[in-house]
């Protein structure tokens, strides 16, 4: 019968050899990690899916579970899912995040523009702001991004040139007000109408 001295002094020189091994590959996944928390991430809103003209590796992009409820195609459908297959992350927006982005939709009246996903999209996106990258082609989205200083690229269309701060105006009495769809005065419908804007510094 084998002592069990034995069979413990079999399993050190065993663990003893790998040890090196192990130790590698903890140092190779801490090096990694390091790296990828230091790489520019892309935060993808629907159109990356919806468009599929977006060629950037989907190890590198971010998005939130209520991007896929926007899918209504089977074709974005199945970019979403090989996007995820392929390393594409899926998080949770931060509350406070959140309420950062609602606070700042009030500021620039786009609030009524802007859907839970748009809102959703645009706290994950604030959250990654020293390394990330906002992928959007709404011009509500884009117009609060970089009021949060939100660096964005565009999928598809021209990316926004103006900062906009938007009112509303009667369309009878012209009398004009933050927010609304029906004159308070008159009773005429409200128009949305550019109250200021500023052209976007570019960011180096």
């Amino acid at each position: 019968m084998v002592h069990y001295s034995v069979i413990f002094f079999h399993w050190l020189s065993l663990v003893l050899i790998l040890l090196p091994f192990f130790e590698k590959l903890a140092i190779n996944y801490i090096l990694k990690r390091e790296k990828r928390r230091k790489m520019t991430c892309y935060i993808a809103d629907s159109a990356v899916f919806i468009m599929g003209n977006c060629d950037l590796d989907s190890s590198l992009m971010i998005t939130v579970p209520s991007v896929a409820n926007e899918l209504k195609s089977k074709d974005s459908e199945l970019r979403f899912d090989l996007a995820k297959e392929e390393g594409l992350r899926v998080e949770w927006p931060d509350p406070e995040m959140v309420k950062e982005v609602r606070k700042m939709a009030e500021l620039t009246r786009d609030s009524e523009e802007l859907s839970k996903t748009d809102i959703e999209i645009l706290a994950k996106a604030l959250e990654y702001r020293d390394r990330g990258v906002l992928l959007t082609d709404d011009y509500a989205v884009q117009n609060v991004a970089v009021q949060l200083g939100i660096d964005v690229k565009p999928i598809a269309q021209r990316k926004i040139k103006d900062i906009i701060i938007w009112q509303k105006q009667c369309t009878g009495c012209r009398k004009t007000f933050d927010k609304g769809d029906v004159c308070p005065i008159c009773g005429s419908p409200l128009k949305k109408k550019r109250k200021k804007s500023r052209k976007e510094k570019n960011r180096s």
